[in-house]
């Protein structure tokens, strides 16, 4: 089957369902495809909801290179290692503590999808016809016990250095979550250019919508193979296949088996997270709060709050992990959260390069395949600006900022 000047979007998560918009918005006869429905079979689903316009600078760091070992689960962090997944770790890692030496090159990379996000979203949202949907109130972070306000402090600074504002919490909403975790000491910072979103899931349907509205059809089907057949793609869905003029992949922590025999290295890593959702319990304030001593963020949706955290390195289809929902839950309770001791909980992997920079740009050798992978935490907060520069590169238009250095070749 010939889909005549057709694109086809692999993966329909926020990233590749806001790629769908994006082109078909633009007038191209999209095919979306997915094995689940859009937002349900990755980790957009279980996404924090938080619009982290904040987070500018890569994780790696020469600071984390000396200290991971405190962040580890077995210690009471939210990293976890298992020792079976060391071999294919251990290179991963090596190209994550490489990348610690270009952290402020890489911030240059990276900040220019980040901190715009909010608004971008915002843009986006309104003009599909969704505005209710996103959340402009910033978001928190507080620092409770001991050394509460030199925290505080610290984090403003280094916020400053990288021109993302801050302002002291109120002193109210300080004393409510000090109260609530029967803390001696507590402090916090308001970052006021963040966001968050009542429900991640209805953000990727609402862009699929939008897509759909404008021409884009959906096609539930797994895509095992893209090769160049003539002037096109052949894109291969189990039995069946389909030849399109382009290709688009955004298939999360599965994109490197689609890109690899392609001629990209793709160090890309499943690191999964985990979430709990609190029922009908009303937030502290309307914003996510991040919990910096836990390394959770709490965050108000629809109808819930949802906690998250963890850093899991391992396979999407691995078993999840009981302990981490439940030290989850008994976090909660000490924070002062009405959290009973089980209930549902739900992981998923997201799909991290090893610099946490995103990968955007095109296959080697010329043949019209596209990718937009690697989001790592930030899946939401650059879907939008990633979908733009997507656009502007199967237009052949100049894109709105520099991403050469968020090409794969890098590796």
């Amino acid at each position: 089957m010939h889909e005549q000047g057709s694109v086809a979007v692999v993966g329909a998560g926020v990233i590749g369902a806001a790629v769908a918009y994006a082109l078909a918005r633009e007038g191209r006869n999209v095919l979306l495809f997915d094995r689940a429905e859009p937002g349900t079979g990755g980790a957009s689903y279980g996404n924090a909801g938080h619009i982290a316009a904040e987070l500018s600078v890569p994780m790696p760091s020469l600071q984390l290179l000396c200290t991971f070992w405190r962040e580890l689960f077995a210690w009471g962090g939210a990293l976890d290692i298992p020792l079976s997944q060391l071999p294919s770790f251990i290179p991963w890692a090596l190209r994550f503590a490489a990348a610690a030496f270009r952290r402020r090159e890489n911030t240059a990379h990276l900040a220019p999808l980040v901190k715009p996000a909010t608004a971008t979203l915002e843009r986006w949202l309104k003009e599909i016809g969704s505005p209710q949907l996103l959340r402009r109130n910033g978001h928190y972070e507080i620092w409770l016990h001991g050394r509460a306000q030199q925290h505080a402090r610290a984090q403003a600074l280094a916020m400053q250095k990288v021109d993302v504002p801050t302002v002291p919490a109120p002193a109210e909403l300080v004393e409510a979550a000090r109260l609530a975790a029967g803390a001696a000491n507590a402090s916090g910072l308001w970052f006021p250019d963040s966001g968050h979103v009542l429900d991640p899931l209805e953000i990727v349907r609402t862009f699929a919508a939008g897509a759909i509205a404008r021409g884009a059809l959906f096609r539930r089907a797994e895509v095992n193979a893209l090769q160049p057949k003539g002037s096109g793609i052949e894109v291969t869905a189990g039995e069946q296949s389909v030849v399109v003029a382009s290709a688009v992949v955004c298939a999360g922590v599965w994109s490197a088996a689609l890109l690899t025999p392609l001629g990209l290295s793709v160090p890309l890593a499943s690191v999964r997270g985990y979430h709990i959702e609190l029922p009908q319990q009303l937030p502290l304030i309307d914003a996510p709060i991040v919990y910096g001593n836990d390394d959770i963020i709490v965050t108000p949706m629809a109808g819930r709050l949802r906690a998250s955290s963890y850093m899991e390195f391992l396979p999407p289809g691995a078993p999840s992990d009981p302990r981490k929902p439940a030290r989850l839950r008994k976090r909660l309770r000490a924070l002062g959260y009405g959290c009973g001791l089980d209930g549902p909980s739900w992981v998923g992997p997201r799909p991290v390069l090893a610099d946490y920079l995103p990968g955007i740009g095109r296959a080697p050798g010329g043949a019209p395949i596209f990718y937009a992978i690697g989001h790592q935490h930030l899946g939401l907060t650059m879907a939008a600006g990633t979908a733009e520069l997507i656009a502007d590169l199967l237009a052949q238009r100049q894109p709105r900022q520099p991403i050469a250095a968020l090409d794969l070749s890098r590796f």
